[in-house]
């Protein structure tokens, strides 16, 4: 039986064909064109990349050691489901590590940050004005790892992505709902005015406040969509 036919190309993609085929499998489950419980054929997968099966092999374990694939001897390798306790449990390591950060930021950030911000949240109005919600998506992420970038630790971005991988397969469900992206913009500009006044309690209540709007929207997910979450 084919798998369903998804958009994966690794053309264009930098780095060894194992690379490649890792960065378009990832990409595909973190943008929920592979679902949660997908069932993913090596034969399928190096047809549909052009590709040998030792780099589809090399890929599928590293998406297994990422959390993303459950692969399952002698029988399948499928996308993961979601669940909830996981979900809750990245939201909250999220919400540590952003207000953290936030408040570092205020405390030190500079006139060329501030730009930077207020960029990015130009952009984010004009998104929600031509209704490119994928577009607004990634602004909206955009915004938030600058806020880490701008720490001045380098490996704080990149532990943020690794720690709430399934969050953000999870928000892709969520989004677009009617009204909530100019909410968050609206949310984002409370943020920065903080980060521009350096007031560091206003900028950690903000942020804080703007990720709790998270959990209320997860916890309904395993009830409208329950084919995506594990049953134990």
């Amino acid at each position: 039986m084919p798998m369903p036919d998804h958009t994966l190309d690794i053309n264009g993609l930098d780095g060894p064909l194992g690379q490649r085929v890792y960065s378009a499998l990832r990409t595909g489950i973190l943008e929920m064109a592979l679902k949660p419980g997908e069932v993913l054929r090596k034969g399928a997968l190096c047809d549909q990349l052009g590709v040998s099966r030792s780099p589809v092999a090399e890929a599928l374990g590293r998406l297994s050691s990422d959390g993303l694939v459950d692969i399952i001897p002698q029988s399948a390798t499928r996308v993961s489901q979601f669940s909830l306790a996981e979900l809750l449990e990245e939201h909250f390591l999220r919400e540590a590590v952003e207000v953290a950060a936030v408040a570092r930021v205020a405390n030190e950030r500079t006139d060329e940050q501030l730009t930077r911000l207020s960029r990015n949240l130009r952009y984010q109005t004009l998104l929600i004005e031509d209704e490119d919600f994928q577009g607004f998506f990634e602004a909206d992420l955009e915004f938030h790892e600058l806020i880490l970038s701008f720490t001045g630790f380098p490996k704080v971005n990149q532990v943020a992505e690794e720690m709430t991988l399934q969050l953000r397969r999870a928000r892709k469900l969520i989004l677009p709902e009617p009204g909530r992206p100019a909410q968050a913009v609206a949310e984002h500009q409370e943020i920065f005015k903080a980060i521009e006044a350096k007031d560091v309690d206003a900028a950690r209540s903000t942020m804080a406040q703007h990720l709790r709007q998270m959990t209320k929207r997860i916890v309904p997910l395993e009830r409208e969509h329950p084919e995506y979450f594990r049953t134990t």
